[in-house]
């Protein structure tokens, strides 16, 4: 597939009302269908960013995941974003990756935000994610995890790094420049889903969900402070003549993560 078709969808959560949630998002995402391949939610989308998982926490047989398999299968296109997960006793902050003939992977945040409190009551995830997805290498990463370079840095062939995030409009210009970085540093595709409106806690979200080029388009779309799906192509071949116009990548310092 030369061309990814990518819908961001920006909205607002209910505060820890799952159910109010994929209802929203259920409106949302059907007119969708047959015009899209690849549609990305926010972090924490059932909940909002909640530090007190117990109650909010679902298995694999929760609804969320099953939601997220019905509607890949309706609209046929993959369906991402990030729920309070539990497994063996513990709480994930886990993105799942859903497609449309079923199959699910997911990835565990690595980067805990302690600032919250996150680390208290999630368990850290320790694997990065990269799917082949229809000729495509994609890395889906969640919020905090887009403060650390190393983490992001394209080291498989990745064409498309996913960021989905709850993050305040007191930061929005971090975020702006951050998520601008992590394309032109790695030379791939960036795609950010943030939240707007207010959480429970009353901080606010101002969206700026974004979809960057590394080359000379850069900011092909950004979205602030509005609920909307916009959806962007994104072009494979466009992106191989970039990296062999300049082949920076090959020159990048030898290490590895332990």
């Amino acid at each position: 597939m030369d061309n990814l078709r990518i819908t961001l969808l920006q909205s607002y959560l209910d505060w820890q009302d799952s159910y109010a949630n994929l209802d929203r998002f259920t409106q949302l995402m059907e007119p969708l269908a047959g015009k899209t391949d690849l549609i990305i939610l926010p972090e924490m989308f059932t909940t909002g960013f909640a530090m007190q998982p117990e109650p909010l926490a679902e298995t694999t047989e929760g609804p969320s995941l099953k939601w997220m398999k019905t509607m890949a299968r309706q609209l046929d296109a993959v369906v991402t974003g990030s729920i309070i997960a539990e497994e063996a006793e513990q709480y994930y902050n886990r993105l799942y990756w859903v497609e449309p003939n079923g199959r699910v992977l997911y990835y565990d945040k690595r980067h805990l935000f302690g600032m919250a409190g996150e680390d208290d009551h999630y368990a850290a995830g320790e694997e990065r994610l990269v799917v082949d997805y229809q000729d495509w290498r994609i890395c889906p990463l969640i919020c905090y995890d887009l403060r650390f370079p190393v983490w992001s840095r394209n080291t498989e062939e990745i064409d498309l790094i996913i960021y989905v995030a709850n993050w305040p409009e007191s930061r929005a210009n971090d975020w702006c420049t951050l998520t601008t970085a992590r394309a032109i540093e790695n030379q791939c595709y960036v795609a950010a889903v943030n939240r707007i409106g207010e959480d429970g806690n009353g901080f606010r979200y101002r969206g700026d969900s974004s979809l960057i080029d590394p080359g000379p388009r850069r900011v092909i779309c950004r979205v602030a402070g509005v609920e909307a799906t916009p959806t962007l192509s994104i072009s494979k071949p466009d992106l191989l003549a970039l990296r062999t116009k300049l082949p920076f990548l090959a020159d990048r310092d030898g290490f590895s993560l332990v």
